[in-house]
């Protein structure tokens, strides 16, 4: 029973991602219906949400505001889910809430079946079709690994990925994972990619997640059991773009002293999410869980990951690559190879490019 939860947590997300948002079809909503909604909005936060004691307040402003006639613009499901999801987070300051029109969302039950093998196999598929939400793995000048890894999705789905990454980057020198478009996903696959990046045989308690609907705790540890291995360094570039199990992902590598992170601080989104249906298509995420780092024994919740080299994130993988030049030319021996690292390192800190060349040599 323990592992059909731990599935469902991880691919509810996917799943979600799957429904067609803001179809062309809206759903109309008169007055009625909206205040149906709030007030079944209202009970879901009360209910649910992970910090009680400022639930009922969060649901009464929305349902205040409804009575005075602030969303009697909102004459279809879109607008009013925008405005919900506007109102959710200012009135709660947790960016964590949220809230769209997904054309035939359902909300899971606490007693469902895991998914059939059709449906795993269509969020694999879809998961195929984004490449595992890998963006870009390329090798920078200098012999550096650059990743830009756009979303967690759940580990079913893209863990193999992640290990035939690190397997074409494994000869590289240090390393680059760029996090500044990430926001979030899966807290499993952060432990899956984290684990290549510590020693072989090590487990690392990263995290505790209580949920409040279940009153559950879940552990989440890193898994000792890699053949592929990365032990170079390892940079890691943020943005305030970058959200929940991103922000999980660069808190953990920096708390761990495995990570220099570089760019912007974070959005500061911590706490994990449930999905509910408010029907008309509209589904509403709340915070219902709480994240708890192992070692520091908090978060980043509204406070942020706040990098160790301070750049403006558009800058940051350029002050990345600098950093590991510099590093390299420093550690490297006198001759053709110090150099080299020495012309790249010019190169880069210009913000200059190699531009490839295709003719033969000689024939310039």
């Amino acid at each position: 029973m323990l592992g059909s939860k731990k599935l469902l947590a991880s691919v509810v997300l996917g799943a979600l991602w799957s429904f067609p948002a803001f179809a062309a079809q809206d759903t109309a909503l008169n007055a009625s219906d909206r205040a149906a909604i709030v007030q079944m909005l209202a009970a879901k936060i009360n209910a649910n949400y992970i910090d009680p004691t400022k639930a009922e307040g969060i649901g009464s402003a929305i349902i205040r505001k409804n009575a005075e006639g602030g969303y009697a613009a909102a004459a279809g499901a879109t607008a009013f889910s925008a405005a919900l999801k506007k109102d959710l987070r200012e009135f709660s300051g947790d960016k964590h809430f949220s809230a769209g029109r997904y054309e035939g969302f359902t909300e899971p039950s606490g007693t469902e079946e895991p998914p059939s093998r059709a449906k795993m196999d269509e969020w694999r598929n879809a998961a195929v079709r984004r490449g595992y939400d890998i963006e870009k793995i390329e090798r920078l000048p200098g012999n550096v690994g650059y990743i830009e890894l756009r979303r967690f999705a759940g580990v079913e789905f893209v863990g193999a990925a992640y290990t035939a990454a690190m397997s074409l980057l494994a000869g590289t020198d240090a390393l680059i994972l760029d996090l500044r478009r990430n926001g979030g996903g899966a807290p499993a696959s952060v432990a899956y990619l984290m684990s290549h990046f510590l020693p072989a045989g090590d487990m690392h308690h990263l995290t505790d997640i209580y949920d409040r609907p279940s009153d559950t705790t879940r552990q989440i540890w890193t898994m000792p059991t890699f053949a592929q291995r990365y032990d170079k360094p390892v940079y890691v570039l943020i943005s305030a773009r970058t959200g929940s199990a991103a922000e999980d992902c660069a808190y953990n590598l920096q708390v761990l002293k495995r990570g220099t992170l570089v760019g912007e601080t974070t959005i500061g989104a911590s706490n994990p999410v449930s999905w509910y249906s408010l029907g008309h298509d509209i589904a509403v995420s709340i915070p219902t869980s709480r994240v708890t780092n192992f070692v520091t024994k908090t978060n980043w919740e509204r406070v942020g990951v706040k990098p160790d080299i301070a750049v403006p994130a558009a800058q940051a993988l350029q002050a990345a690559h600098v950093a590991i030049l510099r590093n390299l030319v420093s550690s490297a021996k006198q001759g053709d190879e110090r150099a080299e690292l020495q012309r790249l390192l010019a190169m880069v800190e210009k913000g200059e490019t190699e531009k490839p060349v295709y003719t033969r040599k000689g024939e310039r």
